[in-house]
């Protein structure tokens, strides 16, 4: 009785054996797993807020990547909510509100000029080709300066325009 329980256990024990192996062998594949999407931001230097209209601000801009995937591509659009102005690129190439443009280089300037003497607010997009598509957003609020607040005076922590008269 027992060579028979011998047998049937090492049966068992091979059947588990085989069961396993061809399930391992199975679930193998061939294809390489590449990662092909990976997070990314823009960084920019500090950019003023308050400018009169015909005035360029220069931004500058790097796209900073957290891996490299040699088919990565990148575009910029904008959108501008609030005021008038043209944005354009360090190339001189004039962007146009909601057109997408390849982004070619990781450093690189924005120019936007004022065109308005109200508020203004310009929404940047950048945008990967991945699926699903990653989307960073910067947005730049520039308010209307006259021609006499270039000079502050601070007091008491509050600001006071000077206006300088010539005789």
């Amino acid at each position: 009785m027992k060579p028979i329980m011998n047998k049937k256990g090492l049966y068992a024990l091979v059947c588990a054996l085989m069961g396993l192996t061809f399930g391992m062998l199975t679930s193998c594949s061939d294809d390489l797993d590449v990662q092909q999407s990976y997070p990314f931001t823009v960084e920019t230097m500090p950019v003023p807020t308050r400018i009169v209209k015909g005035e360029t601000v220069e931004i500058r801009c790097e796209l900073k990547r957290e891996g490299r995937f040699s088919d990565a591509r990148y575009t910029i659009r904008y959108f501008q909510p609030d005021g008038e102005g043209k944005l354009r690129m360090d190339d001189g190439m004039v962007l146009l509100p909601n057109d997408r443009y390849p982004l070619d280089r990781e450093v690189f300037r924005l120019y936007y000029t004022s065109e308005c003497e109200d508020q203004q607010s310009i929404d940047i997009y950048f945008e990967d080709n991945s699926e699903p598509a990653q989307l960073f957003q910067l947005t730049f609020d520039f308010n209307n300066k006259t021609e006499d607040e270039d000079t502050v005076v601070t007091s008491g922590g509050k600001e006071l325009p000077v206006v300088i008269v010539s005789q």
